[in-house]
């Protein structure tokens, strides 16, 4: 079983101060609304029986609620991220969090991104891992390396401008994707099974995913884009995952599972879904 213990914290200082990804271009954000669906998605965790380690969101981050953004986790040690500057004081403040509950933390060498369990989704034996926006490849080598995964690096499409070049996100200063995150296009299923948007990624990517020993589910670009279909949360039993990616819905159905389905209208104008505000502990 995967997901049986995760890290949430709350949003309380859920906002669109700086728009640090191409999804804060949206409506005004309501933040009461926010908390209420946030409350909603760790009511459907609760109910597929998942322990949660609920903390105080870091005062004044407006992404502070998407604790997957904070490490990679695996066995008791938790490979650190580094985030982008707007999201600097998120770094120390997980340090600590996760030190508390008792978990060894290691920082990632030089000065390499990493976006932690966002861009690197543990699969059995795999780490799925994606670069080229919040990740650098060397960073998600570390990663593998010190929690003795494979590495499959991925890359998703970009972000492009009316002339066809690479948008550069005025506020990373880097490459932006409506993909950032790996975890917008990939999702994980159990230790076997993967659900990704073919669209999302590029051909290698792709080629590289096809060739895993994995049963795979293709994800509708619809779905994956304005349903934020892939980013989910599985226990090999129960995901939890938007409400508007029905065929998506149903092929997981299919197999025996039971998916539970609240409505995240708020969450999403930040870029982030039900996997982005949890942190898989163990």
């Amino acid at each position: 079983m995967i997901n049986q213990k995760l890290l949430v914290s709350g949003a309380d200082y859920f906002a669109d101060t700086y728009e640090i990804n191409p999804y804060y271009t949206q409506n005004k954000i309501d933040i009461n609304k926010a908390i209420a669906e946030h409350k909603l998605i760790l009511d459907c965790f609760k109910e597929a029986n998942i322990e949660l380690i609920k903390v105080k969101p870091p005062k004044n981050c407006q992404d502070g609620v998407y604790t997957a953004n904070w490490a990679l986790i695996k066995d008791g040690t938790a490979v650190m991220s580094r985030l982008p500057e707007a999201r600097k004081t998120e770094e120390n403040y997980a340090r600590k969090i996760l030190e508390q509950q008792g978990i060894k933390t290691v920082l990632v060498p030089g000065k390499y991104l990493f976006s932690g369990q966002g861009d690197s989704l543990r699969c059995g034996k795999y780490l799925l891992g994606g670069c080229g926006y919040r990740s650098d490849p060397e960073a998600q080598q570390f990663a593998a390396d010190t929690l003795g995964l494979e590495l499959i690096q991925l890359h998703a499409k970009p972000q492009l401008n009316p002339d066809g070049s690479e948008h550069i996100n005025p506020v990373t200063n880097h490459a932006d994707s409506f993909w950032y995150d790996i975890d917008l296009a990939v999702s994980v299923i159990d230790d076997h099974t993967i659900a990704y948007c073919p669209d999302a990624l590029d051909d290698q990517s792709n080629q590289k995913l096809q060739s895993l020993n994995l049963d795979t589910i293709l994800v509708d670009y619809e779905e994956c884009t304005k349903g934020f279909a892939n980013n989910l949360v599985s226990t090999g039993k129960h995901v939890i995952m938007s409400n508007k990616a029905p065929k998506l819905q149903s092929a997981l159905e299919k197999r025996g599972l039971i998916c539970l389905t609240p409505d995240v209208t708020e969450l999403k104008k930040g870029g982030g879904y039900i996997r982005c505000v949890s942190l898989w502990l163990s």
